[in-house]
């Protein structure tokens, strides 16, 4: 981890360093008994990795550290004037909505959440349907965790384009909640502590906890050139976790049915004795590990991340107590963080106990999900039977968020969480993951709470019986065959789905048109229809 401080009479970009200018390592400053962090290796990559960019963090070209971009903007530097609320993407000044996602530059969405237009400029809600109704939180079985303090966690340079795990995630969920009357109101608010050295030692190595702890002595630091920290973010961290262990405590008791943890910094890529990916600490297998304390014997942890939770996985890949599924992109390794192929299942004798579902592309949407819970998730679970249900809630895989690009929708996310809510009597922790559209986000996760309320979720227009995409079948059919070798249920439904996979490729042959074949004269190559001819000559 690379560890940078500012002056307080800084001007404009220069900074002068701690140490009299020069860029310090975590061992360095710890006198070799705390935090021995090295720089990233080649090994762990991260979101500059994947898109593109060829070096790490340094002092003479802190503007190109862009990682998180996904899209290259191509207007010159001078005509950008603002950057959008709701996705972060910078846009000429001239311009009153963003050209990416469509959201007012001054829209209401951080007062009003998604119930703000992103059309027009904020003036205030006039009503608002669902604050109507609806129970009291005196009386309700769904807790949430949400404290200000982790609100403080941000990068502290400002540049460019704002980085996507920023704050406005949170104060944006939390203005949807309260707009809708879900929370406050509906829900019962738990307090907020900060979780113990002891507890995060049992997911983390005490190295990589003083590491953390090290920031809140510097005004800012580095641990991977996308994964920042502040002088608050070690509290912040140790907030999130503290609720997500509370949580669970409560849920397994029976004091609550369920609950959502409304936290950052996130967590599913913190790994053993490594933060990275924006994750400090892990704040999924913290509470695994503290629901198993309470008493629960089998843990299965779901995450719907757009990225693969390779912390999570980490952490559990020996564990036959606690069951790992994970929903991702994948590209072959070539979409973040390149770890949860098919074939990662586990090891040294818990194979079968970590199933990765790696998508081939991008666009996966609510019918490739549905389907994979079907075939995959369900049939899993049940033959695990778990004694508590942990949901890694990315909503990454939203539709318009711009990492993941993929076209998951609120009504998606809903019939989700309604399908793992049969498991284990409804015993479930849902923790907020990734996600940067705020509007995407907000709204999914909403969807998501009400569902854990008991009320109708906002899934009424899927059919039960979904059918996925060409490449979301393949995927499914491809993790069905490497899991049915660690969970024979699997093995019939696999036979039904080869056939199905057959019929569709049969089909997809009879359904092709055979082109007539085209002769281009010869003579248009050289004449006024050159273009044509190219352009007949490429197609046939």
């Amino acid at each position: 981890m690379v560890v940078e401080t500012l002056d307080s009479s800084f001007e404009g970009s220069k900074r002068k360093h701690a140490n009299g200018g020069e860029g310090t390592h975590l061992d360095e400053l710890s006198n070799g008994d705390t935090g021995k962090r090295a720089r990233v290796s080649r090994g762990e990559m991260t979101f500059q990795d994947i898109y593109g960019a060829e070096t790490l963090l340094n002092e003479e070209d802190e503007e190109d550290d862009s990682d998180w971009e996904p899209v290259q903007q191509t207007m010159p530097v001078e005509f950008v004037k603002w950057c959008c609320v709701n996705c972060t993407m910078a846009n000429p000044g001239d311009m009153v909505h963003c050209y990416i996602c469509g959201e007012h530059k001054e829209s209401g969405i951080l007062r009003h959440g998604y119930f703000a237009s992103p059309f027009f400029k904020d003036t205030g809600l006039t009503e608002v349907e669902e604050k109507c109704g609806g129970s009291s939180s005196a009386t309700s079985s769904t807790a949430v965790g949400f404290d200000e303090r982790m609100l403080l966690h941000s990068e502290f340079e400002v540049k460019a384009h704002p980085h996507p795990e920023r704050p406005d995630r949170l104060r944006a969920i939390a203005a949807s909640l309260a707009t809708a009357g879900v929370f406050p109101g509906k829900c019962l608010p738990i307090h907020a502590r900060e979780i113990t050295k002891q507890e995060l030692q049992m997911v983390h190595t005490s190295e990589h906890v003083d590491a953390v702890n090290l920031t809140s002595q510097l005004l800012y630091s580095y641990f991977t050139t996308d994964t920042y920290a502040n002088e608050y973010s070690a509290r912040a961290a140790r907030l999130a976790a503290g609720l997500c262990a509370d949580l669970a405590t409560e849920i397994y008791s029976g004091r609550v049915k369920n609950g959502f943890a409304l936290v950052r910094p996130p967590g599913h890529h913190a790994g053993i004795k490594h933060a990275m990916g924006f994750c400090l600490h892990n704040n999924a297998a913290v509470a695994a590990l503290v629901a198993q304390a309470a008493g629960a014997r089998k843990v299965l942890i779901v995450d719907w991340d757009v990225h693969h939770g390779n912390g999570t996985q980490e952490i559990f890949e020996q564990n036959k107590s606690v069951l790992y599924i994970s929903l991702h992109r994948h590209e072959g390794g070539n979409f973040y963080p390149g770890t949860g192929a098919a074939d990662e299942v586990g090891t040294n004798g818990a194979e079968g106990y970590c199933v990765n579902v790696p998508w081939s592309c991008g666009g996966v949407g609510d019918k490739d999900y549905i389907y994979a819970f079907q075939h995959v998730v369900l049939p899993i679970a049940s033959a695990f039977s778990p004694d508590f249900v942990i949901v890694s809630a990315g909503f990454d895989a939203a539709r318009g968020d711009p990492l993941g690009c993929c076209d998951v929708t609120p009504a998606g996310y809903s019939r989700m969480t309604q399908m793992l809510g049969d498991i284990c009597g409804g015993k479930m922790l849902v923790i907020l993951e990734g996600g940067y559209n705020l509007r995407s986000i907000s709204s999914s996760a909403t969807a998501v709470i009400k569902v854990l309320l008991g009320e109708n979720p906002e899934n009424d227009d899927l059919p039960i019986a979904t059918t996925p995409s060409r490449a979301g079948l393949q995927t499914v059919v491809d993790v069905m065959n490497i899991q049915m070798k660690f969970w024979p249920s699997l093995a019939t439904a696999y036979s039904k789905l080869l056939s199905e996979w057959e019929t569709r490729l049969i089909e997809n042959k009879k359904n092709q048109v055979k082109r007539k074949p085209v002769r281009v004269p010869t003579w248009w190559r050289w004449g006024r229809k050159k273009f044509m001819y190219r352009f007949l000559s490429a197609r046939i």
